[in-house]
């Protein structure tokens, strides 16, 4: 169930209360459900000072091993070469213990993604990333089998903006245009990866503050913005901001909230709201 996971902790009793709606009503709409996802959501794969990954090798071999995946499948497209990419990547994770392949060696694509333990999708532009994943029929898929516990997910740059509600806040250019903006919906809110705050005497275009609270303003919210060295790790209904550096949090009308590494910000995901 892709969006069950608002109603953990709420007593029915009260959600009726809450949304206005009889018991019987919200029952009928919405089976009360436990999402099982796991995910790790890297702001990015390079970050100043460290190598490829480096900074989140920790994070990543405990949550492959914790798991006991061995085998993981690397999502190239959000780039178009898909061999050099994907043996990039390989030669970075392979001496930490687990086979990376490349999904589009598969000739069957979504055998491969259904008979997966675990998938990591690799950055480059958003746009093309979620065009070529619905083309594929990968999205109803992964959001699927993430949800159900079945497949972890690990997403870096354009693959975090994928595994949230929408691309609205990717930082990319729309070189292609996906069928929807709509992305698998992992975490029921948007992320800005390689959140970074800049001010210049100099330079007169927007700043990501006033990119993120344009999107505010006309979609809501909130945002999560990702430093450069974030990583958002998602276990079932706990979000815990982790990595080398912390996040911001952007809500309409409101200031922005700086997130330390190590906070715990589940209340992103208790938005009673979206049961209709």
């Amino acid at each position: 169930m892709r969006y069950s996971y608002f109603l953990l902790n709420v007593p029915l009793f009260s959600l009726s209360h809450i949304v206005g709606k009889p018991f019987s009503r919200i029952a009928s709409v919405t089976p009360i459900m436990e999402s099982r996802r796991q995910a790790l959501l890297l702001s990015s794969s390079n970050c100043h000072g460290y190598s490829l990954l480096e900074f989140a090798k920790e994070e990543i071999t405990s949550f492959l091993q914790k798991n006991n995946v061995h085998d993981l499948i690397f999502v190239p497209y959000a780039q178009n070469d898909f061999d050099g990419y994907t043996l990039k990547i390989k030669q970075i994770i392979d001496p930490w213990g687990f086979n990376v392949t490349g999904l589009h060696t598969y000739p069957d694509q979504q055998a491969a993604v259904n008979s997966a333990k675990a998938i990591f999708v690799g950055g480059g532009n958003t746009f093309l990333l979620l065009k070529r994943l619905y083309e594929k029929n990968l999205v109803k898929l992964i959001r699927s089998r993430v949800d159900e516990g079945n497949l972890l997910y690990i997403g870096s740059s354009a693959g975090t903006n994928v595994a949230t509600k929408s691309i609205n806040t990717t930082n990319d250019m729309p070189i292609v245009y996906p069928p929807t903006f709509d992305a698998i919906g992992i975490v029921p809110f948007n992320i800005n990866p390689h959140y970074i705050e800049m001010e210049s005497k100099t330079h007169k275009g927007e700043t990501r503050d006033q990119r993120i609270n344009e999107y505010l303003e006309v979609q809501g919210g909130p945002v999560l913005g990702l430093r450069e060295g974030s990583m958002l790790h998602v276990d079932a209904s706990k979000l815990i901001i982790k990595g080398i550096a912390g996040a911001v949090l952007f809500k309409k009308g409101q200031a922005k909230t700086e997130i330390p590494v190590g906070e715990d910000v589940s209340l992103l995901c208790k938005d009673v709201n979206s049961v209709s």
